[in-house]
Parts: C-alpha cells; sequence; structure tokens
C-alpha cells in the first residue's frame, strides 16, 4: 500500500550533451527528485529498460531515497534518452521514440491513496500504452491533477491537450505553450481567464523565462519576476525545478505569491549548474532551512 500524499507519473531518461556527459532527467523524474529533496517522499510511476541505464536509474532513486515500487523494468524497450542541443542558449530536444516509458503498465503500478495529489505531464501521452494507463490511474480517483504541459514537437496535438485539461485542477505550461493550446484569445490575460472558465482548472501558472512567472486563479493574480543571475549554465529543467516548488507550496498550503516566490527562486538557482538535477544534498539546505521545511 502506498500512502505517499503525491503521485509522479512519466517519463524518465538521460539527458546527452553535445560535450559527451549524460544527466538523469525527464520532467517528471525532475520533479519526483526535487520533491523527495524537500521532504515530500513522492510515488514516481514510470519505466525502464532491462539495461545498464536503467539499472543506473533505479540505483540514483534508491541511493537518492526515492520509493522505488512504481518503476517498472521493460525487457522490449530500452530505458530513454534524449538528445539535447543549444541553439542561441536554448535547448531543443530529440526524444527518442517508442522507448521503456512510452510502455508504463498500469496492471503493474502500486496500489494508490485516494487522498494523493497526481503529477502528469503532456509528453508521457505519446504513446496510447501509456495514456491508456494514466487514464486507468485516474479512475482510481485522486484528491487533485496537476498538470504540466510540455509541448514537444512532434509529440503532441492540440485536442490531446484540451482533453487532459478537462482531468486537472492545477495546470502549468510557458508563455509560448500557452498561445498554442489557447490560440483564439491574444495575451496571456485572456488566455488564462478562458482556461479558468472553460475548463475544470481551478489554478494556471505560466511561465515567462527570463521575465519571470503569472499564477491565476479566478479571484487571485499574482506574478514574480526573476533576480540577476550572473552565470547561467544551462535553462534544462529549470521548469521542473519550478513545478517542484509548486507542488510542494501547494502541498503546504502556503499563499499563492510565496509560493510564486519560492519557486522563482529555487529555478534560479538550478539554471547555475549543469542539468535538472543535482546529487549533491548540500544544493537544497538553504532552501529548506529558509522555508523551515
Amino acid at each position: 500500500m502506498s500512502h505517499s500524499e503525491l503521485v509522479i507519473f512519466g517519463e524518465v531518461l538521460f539527458d546527452c550533451f553535445p560535450d559527451g556527459t549524460r544527466v538523469l532527467g525527464g520532467a517528471p523524474f525532475n520533479v519526483a527528485w526535487h520533491c523527495q529533496a524537500f521532504g515530500l517522499r513522492p510515488l514516481f510511476i514510470s519505466r525502464v529498460g532491462d539495461d545498464s541505464l536503467g539499472q543506473e536509474v533505479r540505483s540514483a532513486m534508491q541511493n537518492w531515497g526515492l520509493d522505488v515500487s512504481g518503476l517498472q523494468l521493460d525487457s522490449a524497450h530500452a530505458t530513454g534518452i534524449v538528445d539535447v542541443s543549444f541553439n542561441d542558449g536554448e535547448p531543443s530536444y530529440d526524444i527518442v521514440k517508442n522507448s521503456a516509458w512510452d510502455f508504463i503498465d498500469y496492471q503493474e503500478t502500486p496500489e494508490i491513496d485516494k487522498h494523493s495529489t497526481l503529477y502528469h505531464g503532456s509528453l508521457a501521452l505519446r504513446n496510447p500504452v501509456s495514456a491508456r494507463s494514466l487514464a486507468d490511474l485516474k479512475q482510481q480517483g485522486f484528491k487533485s491533477v496537476f498538470i504540466d504541459v510540455n509541448l514537444r514537437p512532434p509529440w503532441w496535438g492540440l485536442s490531446l491537450i484540451q482533453n487532459i485539461m478537462q482531468s486537472g485542477q492545477c495546470i502549468k505550461l510557458n508563455a509560448e505553450e500557452l498561445a498554442l493550446v489557447v490560440p483564439q484569445h491574444t495575451d496571456i490575460e485572456s488566455r488564462m481567464e478562458f482556461l479558468l472558465t472553460s475548463t475544470n482548472v481551478k489554478l494556471v501558472v505560466v511561465t515567462r523565462g527570463g521575465d519571470g512567472a503569472i499564477a491565476a486563479r479566478l479571484d487571485e493574480r499574482c506574478s514574480v519576476f526573476p533576480e540577476t543571475i550572473s552565470h547561467v549554465v544551462d535553462t534544462v529543467g529549470a521548469g521542473d525545478a519550478f513545478t517542484s516548488v509548486l507542488l510542494l507550496g501547494l502541498h503546504k498550503a502556503w499563499p499563492l505569491q510565496e509560493i510564486l516566490n519560492r519557486a522563482q527562486h529555487f529555478a534560479s538557482a538550478v539554471v547555475q549548474q549543469r542539468g535538472a538535477t543535482t546529487q549533491d544534498k548540500t544544493f537544497y539546505e538553504p532552501f529548506i532551512e529558509a522555508w523551515q521545511l
């Protein structure tokens, strides 16, 4: 029986950089990694190949203290990889298809506590096997569903995104993704208002890169602007870092403005290191102390 208050569903993979380095990642995995460091103890549901990279994922999770009961083993499909390249400092991704995480099996998922929050992204739905498993998982019932939109061409369609938004209470996406998801409106405010009034979403969070982020409920609007950063190593995983603190703040019932401020502060720290995650627990200590976790 899982008693985790946070269930995270989706891809785990390795980001492979032009200089030959390899960093464990995937948006749901990155979020689970940070949430574990902050004390949330999530249940991460994904799938890896029966290969050396899959063993590396399992070992990393165990060493970090993450629950591995939701990590499935696939003898037919390899552990996921992504080739990362950069254009003017912005990352682009070649996400290898038919990876193990495309074939998450609902029958192999642990029992879920219905009082949990479910987090999932949109990329994990690119394959009908994992998409069906997520739909079955949602049938179990959750306290709330948090959807992280990651539009990675060619792995998304407007009808797919519009459909999953009907099953979530919170949604996070960037300004470019918002424009694609709500093309019938011309500015951020009206697009956010549309999501709040025409779907089941109760909270919309839009990240805007160097311009910070905006969060909106029907009766509340907040924004945050990032501090000046002298040395950005790369922006891979910055959004995932932001999301992990959104989940933490919602779980702790922090005021919305405080959640945004803290999420932005943590994301600004992550872009000063290579890749989306770190195995250095001291990296988290200033945040844990300041936030009294």
